[in-house]
């Protein structure tokens, strides 16, 4: 089935990292650490840390522990990621991309909390979107919509009529859950079956619709 070159939305959902800022250098440091506490292999726990929040990760490589110690680590986990910004970067593209959807309507869908989306978002030099949903506004983690479907509510737009921007296999699962059309950013993101699939967000070309929504154009 040949992937469609031109997508038009009413809204768009945005994943942060690896889709907006590359933060791959500190998720890899912070990781390798908690991996090397608790006697794993850092390449097996890498392969599952992406789009999670951290507790659910570790409640997925270590499911005999207390829930209790897992949110112990995320907490402090969240605490080391958010002071470390080094090596902290936009993924090609993204500086022009927020650019030209600053009209449209859009929500940031993360997995961070808020101190660690500002700090990110502040590092890599982009704009913070009004309407963001992070840790603190869901009960569950990626792959569940929970996240992707609060952010269409609270844009106002229903499912079908949202695009989600995506990187990781739990946050296109995600998005696929919440019946949403899924642009997977980067190379991870090809093994998932996105609606489409980039390099990049420079492989993006937005074209704001006088109707309202956006249409964007694929290169191929």
């Amino acid at each position: 089935m040949t992937a469609p070159r031109t997508l038009t939305a009413r809204a768009l959902l945005l994943d942060m990292d690896s889709t907006l800022v590359n933060s791959e250098a500190v998720v890899e440091r912070c990781w390798r650490r908690w991996a090397a506490e608790h006697g794993m292999a850092a390449e097996d726990v890498l392969k599952v840390v992406h789009g999670r929040q951290g507790w659910a990760t570790m409640a997925a490589l270590l499911p005999d522990r207390p829930m209790e110690q897992n949110h112990e680590d995320n907490r402090r986990m969240l605490e080391q990621e958010t002071a470390d910004t080094d090596g902290v970067v936009p993924v090609p593209g993204a500086p022009a991309f927020m650019a030209a959807i600053a009209d449209v309507p859009h929500a940031l869908v993360t997995s961070a909390n808020v101190p660690l989306a500002e700090a990110r978002m502040g590092a890599a030099g982009l704009p913070m979107p009004a309407v963001r949903i992070t840790a603190e506004s869901v009960s569950a983690s990626k792959p569940d919509p929970e996240g992707f479907l609060k952010g269409a509510a609270e844009l106002g737009f229903a499912p079908e009529d949202c695009l989600v921007f995506e990187d990781s296999e739990a946050g296109i699962r995600a998005g696929q859950a919440a019946g949403m059309r899924v642009v997977g950013v980067g190379e991870r993101a090809a093994a998932f079956a996105p609606t489409v699939q980039v390099d990049d967000l420079t492989r993006l070309t937005v074209e704001v619709l006088p109707e309202g929504g956006v249409r964007l154009h694929v290169a191929a």
